[in-house]
């Protein structure tokens, strides 16, 4: 008996942000598309991925949001992180083979070793690229190579690590000793090198068993969704888990156009008026009330950057009426 043909998705226009709490098992992109799925939309991009074995924060752009998404690339991160002491793998986390194993005196894990090794590792710090990470060298992912058994040479990483705490966890049943770390951290931050180097200073090596990011820029896990609960709405309302476009521009000046400056703006042309130099700007057209794009101010002038199009600013007008 031959499968009934599964339904096509009938696809729409969706312009905005949806903050997911990434489940465990998959990857940012498989998340993305499902989310994508849900929501029938036609356009979707994330802002940074997501180990598969990681949860959290992770803003999914749509439409016109996919514009802006570059910006929380860049913005500071923070985790929970879980650091299994006394046993080393070869990926630096619970995927990886075993590597080393020695015994963890718990008793010599006092708090005030630990403010010690946080110490250290807080401030500018340098990183060596994990070989199992997205980053590439020649076209090919590192964690290609890693996979043929090749290990190549990587260049150091400068990374900043804004706030870093220790906690050592009770024990658990099997006798393992874990700590807990919570980090804010700039992008390019590997966490599990971070927990290898901290798990190298204390001595008896590390890996990281469980990852959680808490924050992305001013984006927080209380603001966030679930697959589970978009998946619970009825399809009139999935939309509604939607925070608008400029969700994304919330650091942003905000400069209001009138319509004749807004027309022109938006076809590319500067703009001249009483603005204070700002490299970061979302401008605005006053009637109808509408985001259209990003500029930064020099010398008096408003230079237009990402735009959205005519068509763009249509649908997310209709979708509000």
């Amino acid at each position: 008996m031959t499968a009934a043909p599964r339904a096509r998705v009938q696809r729409r226009p969706v312009h905005g942000v949806v903050l997911l709490d990434k489940p465990i098992g998959l990857s940012s992109n498989q998340a993305l598309q499902k989310v994508k799925w849900l929501l029938r939309a036609e356009k979707a991009g994330h802002t940074g991925t997501l180990d598969p074995l990681a949860t959290g924060v992770l803003p999914l752009c749509f439409g016109a949001a996919t514009k802006f998404s570059q910006l929380h690339l860049d913005a500071d991160k923070g985790y929970t992180a879980v650091l299994r002491l006394g046993a080393t793998t070869s990926t630096g986390d619970l995927e990886g083979d075993l590597t080393s194993s020695v015994a963890v005196d718990r008793a010599a894990l006092t708090p005030e070793l630990l403010q010690a090794v946080a110490a250290r590792f807080t401030g500018p710090i340098s990183q060596l690229p994990p070989m199992y990470s997205a980053l590439k060298k020649d076209g090919k992912a590192l964690y290609e190579y890693a996979r043929a058994g090749i290990e190549v040479e990587r260049e150091p990483r400068s990374v900043t690590i804004r706030e870093l705490s220790l906690r050592l966890l009770p024990e658990t049943d099997a006798g393992r000793v874990e700590l807990e770390l919570q980090v804010l951290c700039s992008k390019g931050t590997y966490v599990r090198t971070l927990a290898e180097d901290i798990g190298q200073a204390l001595g008896c090596g590390a890996h990281l068993s469980a990852l959680r990011r808490t924050r992305t820029g001013e984006f927080e896990l209380s603001h966030c969704i679930s697959i589970e609960a978009i998946e619970a709405l009825p399809d009139s309302e999935r939309l509604g888990v939607l925070l608008p476009v400029e969700t994304l521009l919330a650091r942003h000046e905000r400069v209001t156009l009138d319509e004749h400056n807004s027309g022109r703006f938006l076809s590319g042309m500067r703009r001249r008026g009483p603005w204070a130099d700002c490299a970061q700007v979302a401008v605005y057209a006053d009637h109808p009330a509408a985001l259209l794009g990003t500029a930064q101010v020099e010398a008096g002038e408003l230079i237009p950057g990402r735009l959205l199009s005519p068509i763009e600013i249509q649908h997310i007008l209709e979708s509000h009426s």
